[in-house]
């Protein structure tokens, strides 16, 4: 689609691409107007408010000219922080690490999914993914037995309903316990009037 529209400006936020799990592709090639964005917030720390941009010159000297309108400039101390800690080895064998399936899928061998009736995916250690029939309801009715998931729809195009449940510090059993409040949201009891 955006082939047969090349005027059209593409931004790219590409914001866990070194954990994403997943090779980087590309949405903006053929496009006259692109800029990509790799923000190192959830990857480094939130503190850095550091973000890499690369685009094409005329869209680049547009993001310079806004910056300058305004105390949009990043302190040089947080660039070379960032910089330094990106290009150390230690912290490209700890992303390499955490761009694995070690986290989803230690959350996927700690329980019986296929014996609770769940279905769940999850190729990063970011999070999983699980089907259910109405998201709000079933976001609504996990918060009120105490856990915090995400209504899948600002995460899917044309997937079916589901739940984003972020993983990285979910131990072992409190996953059992969340499949366990799922399995009763997404399956609930039926029950009749005449019981």
């Amino acid at each position: 689609m955006l082939g047969r529209h090349r005027e059209v400006a593409v931004v790219e936020d590409d914001y866990v691409a070194a954990v994403a799990g997943a090779p980087y592709f590309s949405v903006h090639d053929g496009s006259l107007r692109w800029v990509v964005i790799r923000s190192l917030s959830k990857v480094l720390g939130p503190d850095l408010r550091v973000a890499p941009v690369a685009g094409d010159p005329l869209t680049i000297s547009r993001v310079e000219g806004r910056q300058l309108l305004g105390a949009g400039w990043v302190s040089h101390l947080l660039q070379q922080t960032a910089a330094k800690l990106w290009a150390s080895p230690a912290t490209g064998d700890l992303l390499a690490r955490l761009s694995g399936p070690m986290p989803s899928a230690a959350w996927r061998s700690s329980m019986p999914w296929l014996a609770m009736g769940l279905d769940a995916h999850g190729r990063s250690g970011l999070g999983v993914w699980v089907p259910v029939i109405e998201e709000s309801a079933a976001v609504q009715q996990l918060l009120e037995r105490g856990w915090a998931v995400s209504a899948g729809e600002r995460f899917r195009f044309s997937a079916p309903p589901g739940i984003r449940i972020t993983t990285t510090d979910l131990e072992p059993a409190d996953a059992r316990l969340l499949a366990a409040a799922i399995r009763e949201v997404a399956h609930p009891a039926r029950a009749t009037y005449a019981g």
